[in-house]
């Protein structure tokens, strides 16, 4: 079964001729106002909808009352699914891992692909939902001519979370809703205002769910804290500047609180894990003019055979890069950007747009 959100549509494609009524969707309800209209909006369409609510880290990521408050108002069934183990395993644990390790992760991508487009999506499924939603601003439209379906950039360009579903798969994308993908976040708010919805003057989520107060450094020390071990912070000719408490403090691209002194602006150039050191450098001696990403997921072809001209994202908020990209082997690729970048980080996501088209995407891999 396809899914289709064209013209801001969410009925089934045309191959099903049954109407939107009979078609189930399990819809991911944090208690903010994203999953709560998109809900709305499911309704309005046709759609028989049921709320869910992942219980994931101790109560810190979703508010399940506000969610149970909004299905109650809309006049939908709620229910609570206990993934507080896997999100544990998988991205908590993986999370302090990948900075013991010198790298800095992006947990909201891995949560996206293990928890919600597997785990959720592998419940909706057996629970006989024709569909699993979610308020990410992204959409999935049918390629012109061609049985593939697209991941492409939600229409509000400050909103778009394309970046964080690279890692979508085709079959994960047949049975996917995005019902916020043509709509802006200020339209969002004033149509959960225009429908009541106690959802709609909450504030954005925090960026990381599982982080109190995006300090993930005071969470480093709580809930890790072996992995801080002392070290030397030496510039890129290896003259020692200073002592640092843990390499899990700090990330490629880094300029505050870096604790030396310096005539001059310095920069986290790199982590090395097996000298347990910190290399700081000038911004020049940060920049490079290549990269290479692994654990590649291509979402909009079956595999890169030559080069292609593409625009890239090193970071959620960093801006589209013009670059090439080709074949590494064993699974990996190569991105030659057109000009020297700044804070190519290791263990962030580096994500292929052709034009509004996710191409894919994978993990920048250490120099």
């Amino acid at each position: 079964m396809s899914i289709s959100v064209e013209n801001s549509s969410l009925c089934l494609r045309a191959s099903v001729v049954e109407s939107c009524m009979s078609k189930r969707v399990l819809i991911a309800m944090s208690g903010g106002v994203d999953s709560s209209l998109a809900a709305a909006l499911l309704l309005d369409q046709g759609f028989t909808v049921e709320g869910v609510t992942m219980k994931l880290s101790a109560g810190v990521c979703c508010d399940i009352a506000s969610a149970q408050a909004v299905c109650k108002h809309l006049g939908i069934s709620h229910r609570m699914l206990d993934l507080q183990d896997k999100f544990s395993t998988e991205i908590i644990q993986d999370f302090i891992s990948e900075y013991s390790s010198g790298r800095t992760p992006n947990p909201c991508i891995r949560c996206n692909d293990l928890v919600k487009f597997q785990a959720l999506l592998d419940y909706a499924r057996n629970e006989g939902f024709d569909a699993l939603a979610t308020g990410h601003y992204a959409r999935i439209e049918q390629a012109e001519g061609a049985s593939r379906l697209l991941l492409k950039k939600g229409l509000d360009e400050g909103k778009d979370q394309s970046y964080f579903l690279y890692r979508l798969t085709q079959d994960q994308a047949q049975r996917v809703l995005f019902p916020l993908g043509a709509h802006r976040k200020t339209d969002v708010r004033s149509l959960a205002r225009q429908r009541g919805l106690s959802a709609a003057e909450r504030p954005e989520s925090q960026e990381i769910c599982f982080i109190p107060n995006d300090d993930y450094r005071a969470f480093l020390k709580e809930h890790s804290p072996a992995m801080l071990r002392p070290g030397e912070m030496v510039m890129t000719d290896g003259k020692v500047v200073g002592r640092h408490d843990g390499i899990s403090f700090f990330t490629v691209g880094q300029r505050r609180k870096l604790g030396v002194a310096a005539g001059e602006r310095l920069y986290v150039v790199r982590v090395e894990p097996a000298s347990n050191r910190v290399v700081l450098g000038t911004r020049q001696d940060l920049m490079t003019g290549e990269a290479i990403v692994s654990d590649v997921n291509l979402m909009a072809t079956d595999e890169l055979s030559a080069p292609r001209k593409v625009k890239v994202k090193v970071r959620y908020r960093s801006p589209f890069l013009p670059a090439t990209i080709e074949p590494a082997g064993a699974g990996r690729i190569r991105i030659a950007f057109d000009e020297p970048v700044a804070g190519v980080c290791p263990g962030q996501a580096a994500v292929f747009y052709d034009g509004d088209i996710v191409l894919g995407g994978g993990v920048i891999e250490a120099p």
